[in-house]
């Protein structure tokens, strides 16, 4: 053995590494430059013998330690860094290997600076497992955040799962645990192995993976998402104007799982075969949009994936990154968004994820009245920390700029604004200033909307709010949270309330039809018929309905009328544009079948007509958002159960809007119109076509100077049961006002 060698050992830095506990190998393993030339240290389990090869020699070197330590001295005087390889033998077998330990740091102090502050927005191009070539050699850089570990490894298929292979460095004092291997083929299994406080090992998936197994194994993946090429340039181009507030946005919203089912068997069809399925059938339907309930990784289908596990992995149980790409980008090709459900609330338990991350309550709350959703049995994110809030709003861009998407929908905002939400009193924590309300939270979503506000990306950010909190939508500089849009939930209960009622006692909840409108302008609207309506006993839109099944029918597109003429964007579950009976269940697909029957057709062929009339009729969505777009007429026939309004677009083009709650025909009906002119029915969804009994008003109506509902003029016209109508209105040119605008000589008294 060489003595110099000998000596110039750190023995209690060899026990360390031998016995997996050191926090920075790169310190002691590789090469460095010491008194008298380059020492080398390596260590390898198991193994027989060890050399170094480099400048076409071998160099046998000494083994130090029984489990495999290996060292040699290299004699030289320069200190200029060389190329080598390791000879590694274990019994009859000998390879050829890259040392791990010879590369630095990819990070920066810039970077390292940034995460500390939560303000690097690209953390997941360093943070994960990423493949690069460096050197001239292709390898996976491994990095994780873990501050309160003892030591961290990754481990594989490349490393036979031996978490004493490939200990990662620590980062000063970041947190961040990194190592650069060579030649880990792509698609490996990973996970993190880490020695936490007091010895124990956990191992974890990687929080920033790109990929994961299909449940219910938990491992990461090694996925390199840089490689598609994408073809849809010009729509994200012009991305900010398709989504602008003064366009149409019809959304249709659905589950992966169970948009249609194989035929052959398998239990999911993949992100390829369902674009070519959903494709079709949104254009056939005229929806702008399609919102996907989460395609982050999630080990439990029952959630829907709503307790994500990897939240920068798309599922796999419909394929890998590359094809999720592919949905999006075919769904850009064919002009349809793609806005994507995102869950920042909330994460699972599940040992392998976030839970308990290092050891230490380090993604979740450490005080126990924080840390968890008594409701849903989940953990609550500390928006607090920096790195957490970090982690959250990198994300967010993540799925913009790497998948394309047009948007998130974020679930149960409410639950994060609240410190109260779900818990009894003296089980919450208030605020520094003694309020319930979640003010680190709250600081995480304004960063995040200012953030994608200022990338301008054109991309939405909705909020699934439940409560009245102020300004969902309102300007950042206004104290507003920042939110493009909000679901409606209050017109949503109150409405579904007030349909299911028979026909008989609607008169007494009137004002349940009306309330939306004196909060309309508050926030920035979706009215959204969503898989939340539509589960857990509550019955499909169609079950809900009053009636026997014609009835039944009649209210379902009733519903739809009112849902797309009322301000507000819209959103709509998949199958209920088809009239499912039996409420949703991810188990099965949409039952495609109901379509061999009339009524199902024509009711499909109803939400089909209405998104083309709302897409090709300006005033229904130009000023969905301006206090100028909406005009009552009458919204004080309770006893009736008439509505009639107006919509407008921003050059005063009108509509006028007529809907019947009863079950009762309105003949020769009189309502106030807002000028002397022509009105002419345009859609009605009593129409034979959509499965009413076609009466409607064939002919133009010409109003009259004849007062009703505080107007000066008036028409009359035939209003079916349960239904809605529309006409255009068209003042009158000159010639015909002085025939038509003349008070009729002859006027009677009739009883409305």
């Amino acid at each position: 053995m060489d003595r110099k060698l000998y000596k110039m050992m750190d023995w209690a830095r060899v026990e360390q590494i031998v016995y997996s506990e050191e926090d920075n190998p790169h310190e002691y393993l590789g090469a460095h430059f010491v008194d008298g030339g380059w020492m080398i240290n390596c260590f390898y389990p198991g193994a027989d013998r060890c050399a170094v090869l480099c400048g076409g020699k071998e160099h046998r070197m000494e083994r130090m330690d029984e489990e495999g330590f290996f060292s040699i001295l290299i004699r030289s005087d320069s200190r200029t860094k060389f190329r080598y390889r390791f000879r590694v033998t274990m019994g009859r077998k000998s390879f050829v290997i890259e040392d791990p330990y010879r590369f630095g740091s990819i990070f920066d102090t810039k970077t390292l600076n940034a995460f500390r502050e939560g303000i690097c927005y690209d953390i997941y191009d360093y943070l994960g497992a990423h493949v690069r070539k460096r050197d001239k050699i292709t390898g996976v850089n491994f990095a994780v955040w873990a501050p309160n570990a003892m030591r961290v490894s990754v481990v594989g298929d490349f490393n036979n799962w031996d978490g004493r292979l490939h200990q990662m460095r620590r980062l000063g004092d970041s947190g961040i645990f990194e190592i650069f291997i060579p030649n880990v083929p792509e698609n490996s299994n990973y996970k993190y192995e880490i020695r936490i406080r007091g010895g124990m090992l956990v191992l974890k998936s990687d929080p920033y993976g790109y990929f994961a197994e299909v449940r219910p194994d938990t491992a990461s993946l090694v996925y390199d998402i840089d490689g598609y090429e994408w073809h849809d340039d010009d729509f994200v181009a012009a991305r900010g104007e398709y989504n602008s507030k003064d366009k149409p946005l019809s959304v249709y919203e659905i589950y992966l799982g169970g948009f249609k089912k194989p035929s052959d068997g398998r239990e999911f069809m993949n992100y390829r075969e369902i674009a070519a399925e959903v494709i079709p059938y949104v254009l056939k339907m005229g929806y702008t949009h399609v919102e996907l309930m989460p395609v982050m990784e999630h080990p439990f289908d029952g959630s829907w994936g709503y307790q994500v596990i990897d939240m920068y992995a798309p599922t796999s149980r419909y394929g890998t990154p590359e094809d999720f790409m592919y949905f999006v980008d075919k769904m850009h090709q064919n002009g349809i968004g793609v806005i994507l459900d995102w869950v920042p609330a909330h994460f699972p338990r599940d040992a392998h994820g976030l839970s308990n991350f290092d050891g230490t309550c380090l993604y979740e709350y450490s005080d126990p009245r924080r840390a968890s959703h008594p409701d849903w049995g989940t953990l609550c994110f500390d928006y607090g920390r920096p790195q957490v809030s970090n982690y959250l709003i990198a994300n967010a861009l993540f799925w913009i700029t790497k998948y394309h998407a047009d948007g998130l929908r974020m679930d149960a905002v409410a639950s994060m604004l609240y410190n109260d939400y779900g818990r009894a009193g003296g089980d919450w924590v208030p605020n520094i200033y003694g309020g319930r309300e979640n003010l680190e939270a709250v600081g995480m979503l304004k960063h995040l909307n200012s953030i994608n506000s200022r990338m301008n990306t054109g991309a939405l950010m909705i909020a699934e709010e439940s409560t009245a909190w102020p300004k969902v939508t309102g300007d950042l500089n206004d104290d507003g949270l920042g939110f493009d849009y909000k679901w409606n939930m209050g017109w949503m209960n109150d409405y579904l309330g007030f349909i299911r009622l028979d026909p008989l006692y609607r008169s007494g909840h009137y004002g349940e039809l009306t309330f939306s409108m004196i909060y309309a302008y508050t926030e920035r609207f979706v009215l959204a018929l969503s898989h939340d309506e539509v589960v857990h006993g509550k019955a499909s839109l169609l079950s809900k309905m009053p009636g026997q099944r014609d009835r039944k029918f009649a209210n379902l597109r009733l519903t739809y009328g009112y849902m797309f003429t009322h301000p507000g964007k819209k959103l709509l579950f998949m199958g209920q544009d088809i009239g499912e009976w039996d409420e949703w269940n991810e188990k099965r697909e949409i039952g495609w079948e109901l379509l061999q029957y009339d009524d199902h057709i024509h009711l499909n062929n109803l939400v089909r007509s209405l998104n083309e009339f709302y897409r090709s009729t300006p005033a229904l969505y130009e000023l969905d958002n301006d206090v100028r777009g909406f005009e009552w007429i009458n919204n004080i026939s309770a006893n009736e159960t008439i509505l009639v309004y107006l919509r407008k677009d921003s050059e005063e083009n009108t509509v006028l809007v007529v809907c019947n709650f009863a079950d009762i025909d309105r003949r020769n009906y009189k309502i106030g119109v807002p000028f002397s002119g022509k009105y002419k029915e345009i859609f009605t969804t009593n129409a034979e076509d959509f499965g009413g009994s076609g009466s409607y008003n064939p002919r133009v109506k010409r109003s009259r100077i004849d007062e009703c509902d505080g107007r000066e003029n008036s028409i009359r016209i035939d209003i079916p049961a349960l239904s809605v109508s529309v006409f255009s209105c068209t003042y009158y040119e000159p010639e015909e006002l002085k025939y038509y605008h003349a008070p009729s000589k002859k006027r009677r008294k009739r009883k409305r």
